[in-house]
């Protein structure tokens, strides 16, 4: 299975249902909170090149982006082969 990074904060609705997609697909993923971790937060920002919102997901590596992204890969079944990756 893929490494999943993903950056979020608690208070975001959006990345509760990026956690749930990813739950469902059965993907362990490191949770990164840039508001615990603010120092986290910069070097979020710095690995997707300016996206200071979350949650900010990388599959392998790979930015992703956020949730919508997040769930147009899942509509278009592209998440499956990325998620399968190793």
């Amino acid at each position: 299975m893929a490494h999943v990074v993903i950056y979020t904060s608690p208070f975001c609705g959006y990345c509760h249902r990026a956690k749930r997609v990813l739950k469902a697909k059965g993907a362990a993923f490191e949770e990164i909170d840039v508001m615990m971790e603010p120092a986290r937060r910069d070097e979020m920002v710095a690995r997707t090149c300016g996206r200071a919102t979350v949650p900010q997901i990388f599959i392998d590596g790979r930015h992703v982006g956020g949730h919508e992204e997040l769930i147009a890969l899942e509509a278009s079944g592209e998440l499956d082969l990325l998620l399968a990756e190793t």
